[in-house]
């Protein structure tokens, strides 16, 4: 089923775009989410009518993407606290919720867990980095330090 995409969806493409889905996806999962609409005549000129918009909202999620970046990678590394053991193992391990919420608690501005990249789980004590996906093509490395409780 041809399918126009009203959000970016991972593994389809991104907004705007047409792509062929198949008709099970489609109807029980992409339509009932309104992450498509169907590519219907009318709903294909009403795209070509919209593309204006659609560039401009990208052109303008890339730049708050770049402007967070900067942002990121001036700020001083950010301190998570997690109990630990025995030669400074943590209990458990640094999830990206856990990097998202104290990034937020300093300084104010909101992560998006699902956009933090980690090779493997932190799960011991001292420097680390993370990275952050932001945009198609812009990536930002954020610098943590975790500590014992």
């Amino acid at each position: 089923m041809k399918v126009i995409l009203l959000k970016d969806v991972k593994g389809l493409g991104k907004a705007g775009e047409v792509a062929n889905a198949s008709d099970g996806y489609a109807r029980n999962f992409l339509l009932p989410k309104k992450l498509v609409m169907e590519a219907t005549e009318a709903n294909l000129k009403e795209l070509e009518r919209r593309r204006a918009e659609i560039e401009a909202q990208r052109a303008m999620d890339k730049a708050v993407a770049e402007d967070l970046k900067k942002k990121i990678e001036a700020a001083a590394p950010v301190v998570i606290e997690s109990k630990a053991g025995e030669g400074g193992r943590l209990f458990g391990a640094v999830t990206s919720k856990d990097i998202a919420d104290a990034f937020y608690n300093i300084y104010k501005i909101e992560l998006d867990k699902k956009k933090i990249v980690m090779d493997t789980p932190i799960k011991q004590e001292g420097p680390a980095a993370v990275e952050l996906k932001l945009f198609q093509g812009i990536s930002a490395k954020l610098k943590l330090n975790v500590v014992a409780k």
